[in-house]
């Protein structure tokens, strides 16, 4: 098992930079920051691009995972995007991993864009599509229902070869057998609840979705199973030993990573560093859990 932790960007590099380093220091695997233009958690809150702080957190480490979560098509061009993403895999030295998804409706509704939940999962189909056509292809050309490129340069081409990981967050049957076409690991909040019985009963179908998809796709290797342990209906960071109990309960389903949160002084995510910090001293038992 391995264990993620999110830092929001909310704040400024002066007050961001140690979190990040922290992060590293006390030993996660890996490190995620959310890619929107507003979060609907916090839509009144300071808020920084996600690719920038990625950027920047790269040059403050040097060993831990950097990543989105997750990346969606609501207000980029998947080449635009590649061009990001290079520079990013480059200035870490190869630690970038790509996590995408459909994306809500609150970004692009700023745009002023309207778009039904089937046309914005068929366009984040195609954008997927198309970035890995990108991350492996020089001289790309495509002409879709959203997205263009004539005679695409992709030079130099990423760190990470043949191309950067894919991280796709899915719930539904289609985009699950697209994270089993595409990705390198597949990444779930769940499906809600009440409680968290409820929300493990979701969690567990999903599971059982995903080997569905895994079963009819030609893969080499199975796909890594992220679970976004925040999607509960309880912080994950409540306790040390609430993040144990959740930890032993996603190895046992299958998953292979599991990502918290930073501990905020407010809703969403309140909670300590301190706990942090005690979870942090038993990260190496955590890793032994199946």
């Amino acid at each position: 098992m391995r264990v993620g932790i999110t830092i929001l960007p909310e704040h400024r590099w002066t007050e961001a930079a140690p979190l990040w380093r922290r992060a590293e220091e006390y030993g996660f695997d890996h490190a995620w920051t959310y890619d929107h233009l507003v979060w609907a958690g916090l839509p009144d809150a300071p808020w920084f691009g996600a690719l920038p702080t990625l950027t920047a957190a790269a040059t403050v480490t040097s060993r831990i995972r950097l990543g989105t979560f997750v990346s969606s098509p609501n207000y980029r061009h998947p080449y635009t995007f590649l061009r990001d993403l290079l520079a990013v895999d480059d200035v870490s030295g190869g630690r970038l991993v790509v996590g995408l998804g459909t994306g809500g409706d609150l970004d692009s509704r700023i745009l002023g864009e309207d778009r039904p939940l089937k046309e914005r999962v068929d366009r984040f189909h195609e954008f997927v599509e198309v970035l890995d056509r990108l991350l492996r292809e020089d001289h790309v050309d495509h002409r879709g229902e959203h997205y263009t490129t004539a005679d695409a340069r992709t030079l130099p081409g990423a760190v990470q070869q043949p191309r950067l990981p894919f991280l796709v967050a899915a719930n539904g049957p289609r985009s699950l057998r697209l994270a089993a076409r595409y990705g390198q690991g597949w990444v779930t909040y769940g499906r809600g609840g009440d409680t968290l019985e409820q929300w493990w009963s979701g969690v567990e179908a999903l599971g059982r979705l995903l080997d569905e998809a895994e079963a009819t796709a030609d893969r080499d290797q199975p796909l890594d199973r992220y679970l976004s342990l925040d999607g509960s209906p309880r912080f994950s960071l409540e306790s040390a030993g609430l993040f144990e109990e959740m930890v032993g309960r996603a190895a046992r389903l299958g998953f292979t990573d599991v990502v918290t949160h930073w501990p905020r002084p407010d809703e969403p995510y309140a909670g300590s560093e301190a706990v942090l910090a005690q979870v942090a001293e038993r990260l190496d038992d955590l890793r032994s859990v199946s």
